[in-house]
């Protein structure tokens, strides 16, 4: 054991240190000055929030994400529920405005239910071609151990000479 593992074991306040730093980093991105003071409109925001994708992270909701942007989706998004809107006004002026591509879990309308069924589809193809590609090795010929006495006479001839 080295030194600064023995270190980390033996003092807790390290270790507590280590802890906190992985929370930090876990920690949801809404600023104080963001939250509604109804809790009611603000629930309803987080919950859009975690259905919107923040366009610079491209894989967090903008609830979790620090980027500006993502700030600035969150607090349009609270605007418009105090504005009046109802959930469903507020993810369309959304997409809208930033395209389908801001929704985490896009619709199955238009062109895009050829996404959502692209895996199934390809699965069932595998599976098909694996089961075609299976049958015919099965019938296949199998080969023949040794050779036949034609071949054995002629490989006897190439080997002399």
């Amino acid at each position: 054991m080295t030194v600064i593992s023995k270190r980390w074991v033996r003092n807790p306040p390290y270790v507590l240190a280590l802890i906190f730093a992985m929370l930090a980093n876990v920690a949801i991105a809404v600023q104080p000055d963001e939250v509604l003071q109804d809790p009611a409109l603000e629930a309803r925001a987080r919950e859009i929030s975690k259905g919107l994708r923040c366009l610079v992270c491209q894989n967090e909701n903008i609830d979790d994400s620090n980027a500006s942007l993502a700030r600035d989706l969150r607090i349009l998004v609270r605007d418009r529920l105090e504005e009046g809107d109802t959930d469903e006004q507020v993810v369309d002026f959304v997409v809208e405005r930033y395209g389908e591509f801001v929704l985490l879990k896009p619709t199955t309308a238009g062109g895009n239910w050829l996404l959502w069924a692209a895996g199934p589809i390809l699965f069932v193809i595998a599976a098909l071609l694996a089961m075609v590609y299976i049958r015919r090795r099965a019938s296949a010929p199998q080969p023949v151990d040794g050779l036949s006495a034609e071949e054995q006479t002629r490989l006897d001839e190439i080997l002399k000479g």
